[in-house]
């Protein structure tokens, strides 16, 4: 089923309030300095054989040649060749004093870099640090390899070398195509060059191309953005992420700027999204959830079907890996008993590296009420339900006594249609709540409350 558009134009404006996006629970606010290198080591540790045979990886590489004026993310801006040189020799550091810590033989199940821009890297580079990770974690059979790539760097040679280290899918940043829009974020590239990237990654084997939209951008518009949809339909990825943009000053201040030139006010921001899912269905696209699309034939959109969709810091994944290790700059590791990041800066970052092997400076571990919340907030975020019996045989418990009053949060949220509540508490989440997921999975965090009574700038908008 598809989302009513009509009515989730009634409703957005209500809901349209800062949320996390739920790649981890509990949330990067609470983690704690208290958690550090030597928990990550213990946890390291404890990895139990079977997770051992299928772990995630995530490569942080944090180096842009130019700064993207939306963009909040990790990043080094650099021309200079040493940085690159001197990270490498650090990660290498990194992951053979993460692989020590390992008991057995690990294997990878699903590999990701991400940044920055990884494609910053020279083909060689590339190699080297992919030689590296199969070196210690070898690739399963049926491993996801994926990278994040700027068109404006990745060249044929960049494609070529990825084809050979065994990558599957491409994901493009791409944002909007219209030259106005480009200007004022800093990011200019042509729809001839990103399609050129398209059919060099199809043509070397590539199995999946996902791109990164943002809707909300300064000078959008509904027509503006119609027209970049229409030339992103016929270059035909196969996933979509169509991302509200997220004014987070107090994150990245070059942000500040776009309060004088023109950022699209509330109502033209939720009369440019409405429209976009509009124009994503219509040309076949399946809505997954929140933000993301895909072809109905798409693994993501089959696995949605089934309800074994996954999600983790890389957003949603059909591959299910119980621990992800993470290398680099502000790189969190998601294990099962929690979360562990590395320092951000990239100077701190190889310091620490280079002296102690691990640069974890901060982190939470979960306890059995964090993983029953996690656990609820996975299956709204990924199944799009909760459902009691599976709740009482994952956690011996009564779903609707242990948590009455997120429910009874919930009920304002069946009026409008969002979701329908059976009387034992199971819920299913309809295809409008499906763009309001956040929405919907923040009453069942314990943390939230007094951080919203903070009154601290922490997550972006929902809508």
């Amino acid at each position: 089923m598809s989302p009513n558009l009509s009515h989730l134009a009634e409703l957005l404006p209500r809901y349209d309030r800062p949320g996390p996006r739920y790649t981890s629970y509990p949330t990067a606010p609470v983690w704690s300095e208290e958690v550090g290198a030597e928990a990550f080591r213990a946890s390291l540790g404890r990895i139990g054989p079977e997770s051992l045979q299928r772990l995630s990886l995530y490569v942080h590489v944090p180096f842009c040649r130019a700064l993207c004026h939306y963009c909040a993310c990790n990043r080094v801006i650099t021309t200079r060749e040493e940085l690159p040189k001197r990270y490498l020799e650090a990660l290498e550091l990194e992951v053979r004093a993460i692989r020590g810590e390992l008991s057995g033989e690990p294997r990878s199940g699903q590999i990701h870099l991400g940044g920055g821009t990884p494609t910053h890297l020279t083909p060689d580079q590339l190699r080297h640090l992919m030689a590296l990770l199969t070196e210690s974690f070898p690739v399963c059979d049926d491993a996801e390899l994926s990278i994040e790539v700027d068109p404006r760097v990745t060249t044929d040679e960049h494609v070529d070398a990825l084809a050979d280290c065994g990558f599957n899918r491409l994901s493009i940043g791409v944002q909007d195509f219209d030259p106005k829009v480009q200007a004022a974020v800093h990011r200019a590239q042509s729809p001839e060059q990103v399609a050129h990237l398209v059919d060099r990654a199809r043509g070397s084997g590539f199995e999946g191309i996902n791109f990164d939209l943002i809707y909300g951008l300064p000078f959008q518009t509904r027509e503006s953005f119609a027209g970049s949809l229409e030339q992103v339909i016929g270059i035909d990825p196969d996933r979509i992420a169509l991302y509200s943009y997220a004014h987070v000053t107090w994150v990245a201040k070059q942000q500040r700027g776009f309060e004088r030139i023109d950022l699209p006010d509330s109502s033209q921001k939720l009369e440019i999204m409405l429209m976009a899912i509009r124009k994503l269905l219509d040309a076949g696209y399946v809505h997954i959830g929140m933000d993301h699309f895909a072809k109905r034939d798409d693994e993501l959109a089959r696995a949605t079907k089934k309800g074994t969709l996954h999600r983790n810091f890389m957003g949603y994944t059909v591959r299910e890996c119980d621990d992800l290790i993470a290398f680099g700059p502000s790189a969190i590791s998601e294990l099962r008993e929690g979360y562990f990041q590395s320092v951000r800066d990239l100077d701190a970052w190889q310091e620490r590296v280079n002296s102690r092997g691990i640069a974890t400076f901060r982190g939470h571990l979960c306890d059995a009420a964090d993983r029953r919340r996690a656990w609820i907030i996975t299956q709204i975020m990924c199944q799009g339900r909760v459902n009691a019996a599976e709740y009482r045989s994952a956690f011996d418990g009564e779903f609707a006594r242990d948590f009455a009053p997120e429910l009874k949060e919930l009920l304002p949220m069946e009026a409008d249609g969002l979701v329908s509540i059976s009387s034992d508490g199971s819920f299913d989440v309809t295809s409008n709540g499906r763009v309001l997921l956040r929405n919907i999975a923040m009453p069942f965090d314990a943390y939230l409350a007094a951080q919203q009574e903070s009154k601290a700038a922490l997550f972006s908008k929902t809508v």
